[in-house]
Parts: structure tokens; sequence; C-alpha cells
């Protein structure tokens, strides 16, 4: 009988073996299947990212203003989301220049570093995205070239950048005036640029400040950014 006990208790202890072997390769099984469906999802974005919708990459944020996990993707371009103010992204259309509050100030006039500081404020109830920089024209001069971008700004100019109601966002023109041959203004044109490089309709921005009158010989233009350029 002792022996029949202790053959049972073996065999038992063998099963119960083959048990926790059999059920740790169902788990690896389980997770190489996961990982194959993270990849195909993974090939599935990138498919989509690669058919260019216009909408550039997102990155959605919850109303604490961190980004959720896995809610980051690239578009074709590289281009990333960044977000203006918190909330969330989803269903965020180009910002129309009707819903845009645009103001300029002239910053450092006649120092080094002399600058139109742009400010563009969502003044819509939904949010909306700008990308690139701002096509600007300065002066009275509409039917010319608008400015080129600075070539010494910082990359990025591909992502969108949304702005919650109430939000802003920055840009800058650089003004280089030589002292002769210059040009005079208080005021230029804007227009906000699509993903494709297209201007959207001009409209004028008057300058605020105590010196709005600025001149330049040459001037280019940065990025928009969420915090305000040449903040010194």
């Amino acid at each position: 009988m002792r022996t029949s006990r202790i053959r049972t208790a073996t065999l038992a202890a063998v099963t119960a073996a083959l048990a926790l072997g059999l059920t740790a390769c169902g788990g690896a099984d389980t997770g190489s299947k996961a990982a194959g469906g993270d990849n195909a999802a993974g090939t599935a974005q990138s498919r989509t990212a690669s058919t260019g919708d216009g909408k550039g990459g997102a990155e959605q944020v919850n109303s604490g203003g961190h980004a959720k996990e896995g809610a980051r993707s690239t578009s074709a371009s590289g281009g990333t989301h960044e977000v203006a103010g918190k909330g969330t992204t989803a269903g965020a259309q180009q910002c129309r220049g009707d819903e845009m509050l645009l103001t300029a100030v002239h910053r450092f006039a006649g120092q080094q570093g002399d600058h139109l500081l742009i400010t563009a404020s969502n003044e819509g109830g939904k949010p909306c995205w700008v990308t690139s920089y701002p096509s600007v024209k300065l002066g009275d001069n509409v039917d010319g070239p608008a400015l080129a971008h600075s070539k010494k700004d910082n990359p990025g100019g591909s992502k969108h950048i949304t702005l919650q109601p109430g939000a802003k966002v920055y840009s800058a023109v650089n003004l280089f005036d030589y002292g002769s041959n210059n040009h005079t203004a208080t005021s230029f044109a804007l227009a906000l640029r699509g993903t494709g490089g297209q201007d959207g309709p001009f409209y004028s921005v008057d300058l605020k400040g105590d010196k709005p009158q600025f001149s330049w010989n040459e001037a280019d233009v940065l990025n928009w950014n969420t915090e305000k350029p040449y903040n010194f």
C-alpha cells in the first residue's frame, strides 16, 4: 500500500509538471501572437501615414496635458503633432484666418535682433492646427512674393501645432536693415500655409507698441512655435 501511494504521488507530481510546462509554452505562444499583432498594427499605421491624407502626424493629449501612450504617429514627411493648450486634438481642422486673432509687435527697434513678433490666437470654439511658417508680405506690396523661411530656423516646420480655443502660437519676421535703400512700413499681410505649402487668404496686420514703424532691406520668417522666439 505504501508503494502504491508513493507511485500515485509521483505520477501526480509528473502530471502537474507537464501541465505547468504546457501552460508556459502556451503563454509564450500567446506573447508571440501579441507581438505579431502589434507589428501588424504598426504596418497598417505606416501605410495610412504614407497615403498622405494632408493631416500629418497626430499626438492626442488628455485633459491633464499628457500624451496618451501609443497615440503619437508620424506622417510620411516625418512630421509630428504638438499641442498648444490642454485638451484633445481629435477632429481638429486647419485654422482659418477669420477665426484667428493676429497681432504683431516691433521688438528691439534699432537694435541687434530687430524683429516683428507675430502672435496668433485661436478665437474659435474648436481646436484647429497650423503648420510650417506664415506667409508674410511686408508693407503695401501685397502682389509681391512672400518672405522666405529663415535658413537659421530650427527644424520642425512639417509638424502640426494644434491650438485649443484661446491658445496661442508665435512666429517672427527677422529684419535686416543695412542703413540705405531700405523699405519702411507699419503693417504687413499674413496668410496661413497649408500642409502642401499653399497659401490661404491674406489678412492685414497692423503693428502695436511704441514703435510700430519698421525698416528692412532683407527679411525672413520663422516657423510657428508654442513659445515666443527671441524672448530675451
